[in-house]
């Protein structure tokens, strides 16, 4: 009987063996969706920046130690999740909420916009979709972690109960609790942004 590896299953092995440009496949991966993950997590650019770092530094630093019944994907959300609820701790679960119109400072001084919308696009509309956008990240700043981390997930990262019960360290049952829980407060939290919108 032939057994076939996962491209993730493969790219662990080769890091097992020394393989760097392996680990250097995984970072390409997978980093991007750590760093949303975390950013819509923690909401602090320097913050995210370094705990994105920080899970690769760690996953590389336990490769040799992970075994192939798990999901490296989920493995990775794990850590991540891990390294957020230690960052909330030390903070003392200090919330911060996204700017996401800020101005960034680039090397040298000068500043740039934030990329501006097609001017084909209503620009009621867009304000609209940017004021909505707001309003949804402050109503996930203000959910337990444990709610946040589930329903980022699954709504945003499309894993499955299944994943994310691994990522999670939970049963699958209290994922879905988790996630109608969520999905219970955040409507509370947003009703009086829908129903002024009315």
């Amino acid at each position: 009987m032939v057994c076939l590896l996962s491209a993730d299953a493969v790219l662990v092995l080769r890091c097992q063996e020394d393989d760097y440009e392996a680990f250097d496949e995984i970072v390409a991966r997978y980093k991007d969706g750590i760093y949303n993950y975390i950013w819509r997590m923690i909401s602090n650019r320097e913050d995210v920046e370094d705990l994105a770092q920080e899970v690769f530094v760690r996953a590389f630093a336990a490769i040799k130690s992970f075994r192939s019944e798990s999901n490296l994907h989920t493995w990775l959300y794990r850590i991540a999740m891990n390294l957020c609820v230690d960052k909330y701790r030390r903070d003392g679960l200090e919330k911060r909420l996204i700017t996401p119109l800020e101005r960034e400072q680039l090397d040298g001084g000068q500043t740039a916009s934030p990329d501006v919308p097609d001017g084909t696009y209503d620009p009621q509309r867009v304000c609209e979709r940017v004021e909505l956008q707001v309003e949804v990240q402050k109503a996930l700043s203000k959910l337990p972690e444990k709610l946040r981390a589930a329903i980022l997930l699954y709504d945003l990262e499309g894993m499955s109960y299944e994943e994310i019960a691994e990522a999670l360290g939970c049963p699958v049952g209290t994922v879905k609790s988790r996630l109608f829980n969520a999905r219970m407060q955040l409507r509370d939290l947003l009703k009086a942004y829908v129903e002024d919108r009315q």
